[in-house]
């Protein structure tokens, strides 16, 4: 078999199916704020752009993590990685980790200088401070000593930075304040985004409690697993609910709510699921649901006003 060209090589390394799930808490919190008199669609295309970057960044350091410490083998039942299969070098790879992380610094550090100016020197701080621990914590996840990602914290950072950080952050970008019920909508991208990652650790976990990785899926076990990933989802569909309630003029406001209905179709397939290898099928529809969700919260506040 013809070994691909460096460009599918590097293609294959970015995972491009992982980024419409870093973008889904960056559009809801914009759509949020859509209304807001200040909003700028360029504040809305760099703080997307960085979501970008920065999961490319970890998607690298994952590669490279999981590769360096032998995690990823023939063992594993998901997709074989790059430098698993020896298409690119550690140092190349690691080479990219560092080109990336100095591109979303550069690309974030322009976003924020758009949103606060040269006067706002406080809220720029606080926020370069959450870009370099968006950095620090893209790398840690699998690479390096202690990587956090193998004491059974992946969870608590994904739901932190793909709910928490990408909503909130993006939505107080646009309108320097936070209303409450912006944390019902981060909840809801936070749970869903820690289900997609759910998801990943079951069809992985035999693989992991060999190789001494500890995700809440390993610690749980199959069947605990399962009901962690029920407590996600439908707490994902009541935090929604609740979080359109101060942002809906009208009926149609209310749309996303549709997507429940995909959610629980996937949640009653998970739950049938036994083979650790048809959980990587759920993977994608999950992740596509979470960002379709966005941006009907998007179309939605933008086209009812």
């Amino acid at each position: 078999m013809a070994k691909p060209s460096l460009f599918r090589i590097w293609i294959a390394a970015a995972r491009l199916r992982t980024l419409p799930l870093s973008m889904a808490g960056i559009v809801t919190g914009n759509a949020l704020a859509i209304s807001h008199t200040d909003f700028s669609w360029a504040l809305f295309a760099g703080t997307l752009l960085t979501a970008v970057t920065f999961q490319i960044l970890s998607n690298f350091a994952n590669d490279y993590g999981d590769g360096v410490k032998g995690t990823d083998n023939d063992n594993r039942v998901g997709p074989k990685r790059v430098l698993q299969q020896k298409l690119l070098s550690k140092k190349a790879l690691f080479n990219a980790i560092v080109l990336m992380g100095i591109a979303g610094l550069i690309v974030a550090m322009g976003t924020i200088a758009l949103a606060f100016g040269l006067e706002e020197i406080q809220r720029s701080l606080v926020f370069l401070g959450l870009t370099i621990a968006s950095i620090f914590a893209a790398y840690k996840y699998t690479a390096g000593k202690g990587a956090y990602g193998y004491y059974a914290l992946g969870d608590l950072f994904v739901f932190v930075f793909f709910g928490g950080l990408a909503v909130m952050g993006s939505y107080y970008l646009q309108t320097q304040s936070l209303h409450p019920s912006v944390w019902w909508m981060a909840l809801t991208i936070g749970c869903l985004s820690v289900g997609v990652l759910n998801l990943n650790n079951i069809r992985d976990m035999e693989n992991d409690t060999a190789m001494g990785k500890k995700t809440i899926a390993s610690l749980l076990g199959g069947n605990s697993a399962k009901t962690y990933h029920a407590l996600l989802l439908l707490t994902s569909s009541v935090c929604l609910w609740i979080g359109l309630k101060p942002f809906a003029d009208s009926f149609w406001h209310y749309f996303p709510v549709v997507m429940v209905i995909p959610l629980l179709f996937q949640l009653y397939k998970t739950l049938k699921t036994r083979s650790p290898i048809d959980f990587d099928v759920l993977l994608k529809p999950l992740a596509l649901t979470t960002f379709i969700l966005s941006l009907l919260v998007l179309v939605t506040q933008l086209l009812v006003q």
